[in-house]
């Protein structure tokens, strides 16, 4: 409010800059030295004549002329007045003029503005609504999420958010929440499973495999799940059935699916799309890569095509690689525990095949001499 009289000061001074001329009086047209003039080209004209100086004809033109413009000037000066109000009246709308305009503006700046609007700093303006972040509307949503954890809808929404900011285990977080508030759907399920991939580094881990299992429960021709059941099949080195999936796929694929080209490059990337695999699991490149990561990394490849291994297993044991491949990735994830329990469940379901026994005697042995499996013992 301390600004407001200065301003009307300021407002004051403006209007009466511009309406100070109407406060003065007007002055006639100085249309008398005209005249003048003009009777002067008159007497010089009869003297020009006198003298021999001009002909009677110019002369008589030349006065014709200069008394059309006389007449002209006479009527001007006698057709305009001095003044169109009295001093006092134009006064009088001066100042009222100038009173009346701020005095309007007012109550109308009143009615509709809002003097009593604290200031905002340049910061808060610069945090404006069309100023913020992706990371501070996540905030505002999450804050909302934390005082309405059943809002289904916004955890849906916030889960593709998460997945581009590389938060994948927000993303799984969240997508579980909207899959249990909403209710179970091909795409909700197909979006967990994507999220648990992404989230164990592309990994289709065994729940992630779960997920899209049910999606295409729900939705036999979701081509998320069906591309993602293919990865799963190629990670455990069943080649042969991923490519026969992602093919079908393709053969389905409308015209202009904008998925169609990561499919190709999938089958692309296949050594040998038709060689069928019989010792599914993590190759020996698979563990040797995963030794060089970091533990965190290291955990998230390999635990996802372990957890597949062993559920494919613990149905059917007769895969003596399988089973020594299984001992080794426990022992790259640093589960010595795991491994020893790998090995003695290896030996029971191999008991019935002297020849598989031998031999998985035999590379547990190899992998215990080259000091790679401390704990695991060999052969008895």
């Amino acid at each position: 409010m301390a600004l407001w009289f200065p301003l009307a000061l300021m407002t004051a001074a403006a209007v009466f800059v511009v309406l100070w001329p109407l406060g003065r009086a007007r002055l006639a047209p100085a249309s008398g030295g005209d005249l003048a003039v003009y009777r002067d080209q008159m007497r010089e004209l009869e003297r020009d004549r006198s003298a021999g100086l001009i002909g009677s004809a110019e002369a008589d033109a030349a006065r014709v002329e200069i008394s059309r413009r006389l007449l002209a000037a006479a009527d001007t000066q006698a057709q305009v007045p001095t003044t169109s109000l009295a001093p006092w009246r134009r006064r009088f709308i001066a100042v009222a003029a100038m009173l009346a305009l701020p005095l309007g503006a007012v109550p109308f700046y009143l009615a509709l503005g809002f003097p009593g609007l604290p200031d905002q700093p340049l910061a808060a303006r610069a945090n404006g609504p069309e100023n913020r972040s992706i990371a501070a509307l996540v905030a505002q949503v999450e804050d909302r999420l934390e005082r309405n954890p059943q809002d289904g809808r916004g955890w849906e929404v916030i889960g593709p958010v998460y997945m581009r900011l590389g938060r994948f285990d927000d993303a799984v977080r969240a997508r579980r929440n909207a899959l249990g508030l909403l209710g179970a759907s091909a795409a909700r399920e197909g979006d967990l499973g994507e999220a648990l991939a992404a989230a164990a580094n592309g990994v289709v881990t065994a729940e992630a495999k779960n997920a899209f299992d049910r999606a295409l429960a729900l939705d036999a021709h979701d081509p998320r799940a069906k591309f993602f059941i293919g990865v799963a099949a190629q990670q455990d080195g069943r080649n042969a059935e991923a490519a026969a999936i992602w093919r079908e796929l393709l053969a389905q694929a409308p015209a202009d699916a904008p998925w169609a080209h990561v499919v190709r490059q999938s089958l692309a990337r296949l050594d040998n799309p038709v060689a069928e695999t019989t010792a599914p699991g993590p190759s020996s490149a698979d563990v040797a890569a995963a030794a060089d990561m970091s533990p965190e990394a290291r955990v998230q490849m390999v635990r996802g095509m372990v957890e597949r291994l062993a559920e494919r297993l613990a149905r059917d044991g007769s895969d003596l690689d399988g089973w020594v491949r299984l001992v080794r990735a426990y022992v790259v994830l640093g589960d010595h525990e795991r491994a020893r329990g790998a090995a003695t469940d290896a030996r029971r379901a191999l008991a019935g095949d002297p020849g598989k026994l031998q031999r998985l005697d035999a590379a547990l042995t190899d992998l215990t001499a080259g000091g790679n499996i401390a704990g695991v013992e060999g052969p008895k």
